[in-house]
């Protein structure tokens, strides 16, 4: 490409840019449900998290299966506090489906609705919004691996019902745990502790 001497270069005046730039044509309400919504899932992560240490941490093994049990327990520890919500999802699953005291009837339709709120989780998270509309709803631009773009408008009443959905899917989470009798990790609430 050849450049031409007489074209005029250009820089953004950032000392000029707006407050809030690139953010300030939404309503402050806006980004308030967003941030709200965004934390909800970075609860439901810890509780996932939480489920994992306390699915693999009350499995029976018989005597001679211990150390290679324990040894193998730490990296999964490891990785329920660094995973992204889907590896948490699909270790959560495994975990479930491995403990033989388990009780949940509805696991896989659990682990379904928690897949699809991580899509949209992935959307809120990591998508770059748009201006609003005339109604303050925005369509995040935003392109999955599978190379679909999202294309559904976001207003503040969706941001609620998802924020809520989330907080419903950690409850699930959490009731798989409580329901065999153990007390949730990290709570005060009913059950056995599974370590002191």
């Amino acid at each position: 490409m050849n450049e031409k001497p007489d074209r005029k270069r250009h820089v953004i005046d950032i000392d000029r840019l707006p407050m809030g730039y690139p953010t300030l044509k939404h309503d402050p309400a806006f980004w308030e449900h967003l941030g709200r919504t965004v934390a909800t899932f970075g609860f439901l992560e810890e509780v996932l998290g939480k489920a994992i240490f306390s699915f693999t941490g009350t499995k029976p093994y018989e005597e001679s299966e211990v150390e290679a049990a324990y040894a193998a327990w730490l990296p999964k520890l490891e990785h329920a506090l660094t995973d992204a919500l889907g590896n948490l999802i699909n270790n959560f699953a495994k975990a479930v489906r491995e403990h033989p005291g388990a009780t949940i009837e509805n696991l896989d339709d659990l682990v379904s609705d928690l897949k699809k709120a991580s899509e949209i989780r992935n959307v809120l998270c990591h998508g770059s919004w748009r201006l609003p509309n005339g109604q303050g709803a925005a369509v995040p631009f935003f392109v999955n691996t599978q190379k679909m773009m999202f294309d559904t408008a976001v207003d503040i009443q969706f941001l609620k019902q998802t924020q809520r959905h989330a907080a419903e899917l950690a409850c699930a989470v959490v009731n798989t745990v409580t329901h065999m009798g153990w007390q949730f990790p990290g709570s005060s609430g009913p059950g056995e502790p599974i370590y002191r």
